[in-house]
């Protein structure tokens, strides 16, 4: 029986990751992530691992997906068809290295035939508008997560942010699940890659940091490219979700305990110990 009742309200990014760091089934994850993507209007969502066989999946999920609650009949008509093979969605996923629309990847016209026609019946099977997130993890892993609208007038730009940072979130939670030796590996930042990683969180860019920490661009990339290594990915986003859930940096917003990241100074009008208000779901240089 589960025990989970973080679902009660409508919660903001912050109370997802708390809530997200005490789920203990990958459906309880599922479902935390559905309630908060329906929150914002997209709450048909689908999990899948592309280039590697995932054997941490929901029931009756037949790959490459992991996790999926698109209308029955799509699903069924999506894969008796083998539309996997042909999705542009799929297909395109890896020469991204940041979210994308599909309803950008209809206006393009290098788009085959059958990549246009699952797009274009998935719209009649009820999903209007989506937005993908490309994920990359270590070996060369390459999962995507999509969250796609059943009202016309969705807006996925206005989205965009918060649904990709909820898809990091999402993923870092899975992985740590389905390899729970992976979270626990010791993982040692520097103070100067922490408070890199914290100020990411904070939203700022590289150039922003530099200013901030009164070093150059050059070398807030070289500690931030560091830290995101030794956090096992590529992307900023995933690192800074991951830093968080370990502990390693502190942003405002969330409870328990974590370690404290302002070690080497205090930025220019931050109290000591005090970041200003976090901004995960903007964090730049992705």
């Amino acid at each position: 029986m589960r025990s989970f009742v973080c679902r009660e309200v409508a919660m903001d990014l912050f109370s997802f990751i708390d809530c997200a760091n005490r789920t203990q089934s990958l459906a309880d994850l599922f479902d935390l992530l559905v309630g908060s993507a329906a929150d914002e209007g997209f709450g048909q969502v689908a999990y899948g691992a592309l280039n590697y066989e995932e054997t941490v999946r929901l029931p009756d999920h037949p790959m490459p997906a992991i996790a999926l609650n698109f209308p029955l009949d799509w699903r069924n008509h999506y894969f008796e068809h083998k539309y996997h093979e042909i999705d542009p969605v799929i297909r395109r996923t890896a020469s991204h290295s940041k979210p994308f629309m599909w309803d950008q990847l209809l206006e393009r016209r290098q788009l085959h035939d059958g990549e246009r026609l699952v797009l274009l019946e998935s719209r009649e099977a009820g999903l209007k508008h989506g937005v993908s997130v490309p994920l990359f993890g270590p070996s060369g892993r390459i999962s995507v997560l999509s969250f796609a609208s059943r009202f016309d007038d969705a807006d996925p730009v206005r989205q965009l942010k918060h649904l990709h940072a909820l898809a990091c979130q999402f993923h870092v939670a899975f992985g740590e699940l389905a390899q729970p030796a992976m979270g626990k590996t010791a993982i040692k930042l520097s103070p100067r890659e922490r408070e890199c990683l914290a100020w990411t969180a904070e939203g700022k860019s590289s150039w922003d940091i530099g200013i901030i920490l009164k070093i150059s661009e050059n070398t807030i990339n070289f500690h931030i490219k560091k830290a995101t290594r030794k956090l096992g990915t590529n992307s900023r986003t995933v690192a800074v979700v991951r830093a968080i859930r370990l502990g390693l940096i502190e942003v405002s917003g969330l409870s328990g305990p974590t370690s404290p990241v302002w070690t080497d100074r205090t930025p220019t009008g931050a109290s000591a110990g005090q970041p200003p208000q976090s901004d995960l779901a903007s964090t730049h240089n992705e």
